[in-house]
């Protein structure tokens, strides 16, 4: 069994900061592409950003120059650090990860952990 469990969501002002953090644990042979979404009341869920194995990134247009995505091969653990937030981040934060368990790919998803940008 694999499990995905963030941290780091929080209530910030406008122009803060934040390091979302997910840990992926359990049966992993390997882990693929790593990626955060978000989904905000009332609208579908989005892609924030993506890495792969290789450390291939890329990044919604609406948080490229303020959101930086990394990820620790050797921890099972996918970062993103969010700077200059805007009360349009606010949404819940989810981590999404295609995980080989055993001989199969699999896609999880994390509880999600909510961020809310507001003065």
């Amino acid at each position: 069994q694999v499990q995905l469990v963030e941290s780091g969501g929080g209530l910030v002002q406008p122009g803060g900061s934040l390091r979302l953090s997910c840990a992926a644990s359990g049966s992993i042979i390997s882990i693929k592409t790593m990626a955060w979404y978000r989904q905000a009341p009332g609208k579908q869920r989005e892609l924030v950003a993506a890495i792969t194995s290789g450390g291939s990134t890329n990044y919604r247009n609406s948080v490229k120059g303020r959101f930086t995505i990394s990820r620790d091969n050797a921890k099972n653990t996918v970062y993103l650090q969010m700077n200059s937030l805007k009360p349009e981040d606010t949404a819940v934060y989810y981590c999404n990860a295609g995980i080989v368990v055993v001989t199969t790919l699999y896609d999880y998803w994390g509880q999600g952990t909510q961020v809310t940008v507001s003065s």
